[in-house]
């Protein structure tokens, strides 16, 4: 039997809510206001619904160029692509959704639906591909948009992907409403997402050497806390897949190496698209940049 006043029944919730209420009726509170109330009193909220109602406000103020996935990393599909080698690129990565490129990848023709692709093989009468034919209308945000902007649009239009673009028009990026979703529900996984893992982690050593497998979405930072370096962020990059990639000038092969700056970078995981994981170690010689 609860022995309490009905009065006092759920107090510290009934507080934040009042403040929250004449906070609405008078002068509004800051949004650092109110992250302050969610986190005031422990018995006010669960832990989950803190981390989503302090997401919905962080969305308001997150850019787009903040979350999106970099150009480098983007699924695509080539409009001249034969069909096997498409086919592979959709089973292999579990996407339902990927942005049809022409020449290169600042020319998007449009977004290309896997489902939209099994019409093609039930048609018995189609021999050939033509791709422009199933492709859907590609939506075109700057960097700079907020994410709850970015969400509205997606409700409105019934889009669930949109390329990114920078200043100068040329594509940086992309975004998906899921990845909007995470950004306040936390990570959303399903049978086609791989298995969480740290960027750098041991691996087995080479000749004496400590080795790492390093997943080239590392930020430079990041790398440089953990090896103790001073590796620059550069215009072009600011991963360690995209500092290789630079410094070879093109899409290394796997199993390619690069010395740089007293490392060795080896390609253990990529695809003819991108660079999934590198193995890194130390050198033997004085620091010295070279590919190889």
């Amino acid at each position: 039997m609860n022995d309490k006043p009905p009065s006092t029944i759920g107090s510290g919730k009934t507080g934040v809510l009042k403040r929250v209420l004449r906070a609405i009726k008078g002068e509004p509170l800051s949004r650092d206001e109110i992250q302050g109330l969610l986190q005031e009193d422990e018995s006010v909220f669960e832990p989950e619904e803190k981390e989503m109602l302090s997401g919905v406000l962080e969305v308001a103020e997150t850019q787009v160029r903040e979350v999106m996935i970099p150009r480098s990393q983007m699924i695509v599909i080539e409009r001249d692509q034969p069909t096997d080698e498409m086919l592979d690129v959709i089973i292999g990565s579990g996407h339902s959704r990927f942005p049809v490129i022409g020449e290169d990848r600042d020319e998007v023709l449009g977004i290309l639906l896997a489902k939209d692709l099994l019409r093609f093989f039930s048609d018995v009468s189609d021999t050939e591909l033509d791709i422009e034919k199933y492709l859907r209308p590609v939506s075109v945000i700057p960097e700079s948009k907020r994410l709850n902007a970015l969400l509205k649009e997606f409700r409105d239009s019934h889009n669930h992907m949109a390329i990114v673009v920078d200043e100068y028009g040329g594509v940086s990026g992309l975004l998906t409403i899921e990845d909007v979703l995470e950004e306040i529900v936390g990570e959303i996984d399903d049978e086609h997402d791989p298995e969480e893992a740290e960027f750098i982690q041991p691996d087995k050593d080479i000749d004496g050497r400590p080795c790492f497998a390093v997943r080239a979405l590392t930020r430079i930072d990041d790398f440089n806390e953990f090896f103790g370096c001073e590796f620059t962020e550069e215009e072009d990059y600011e991963t360690i897949g995209g500092l290789v990639m630079h410094e070879l000038g093109r899409l290394p092969r796997l199993g390619e190496k690069l010395l740089y700056e007293g490392f060795e970078f080896c390609v253990i995981r990529a695809d003819r698209r991108r660079i999934d994981t590198l193995q890194v170690m130390r050198t033997a010689q004085e620091p010295e940049a070279s590919t190889g």
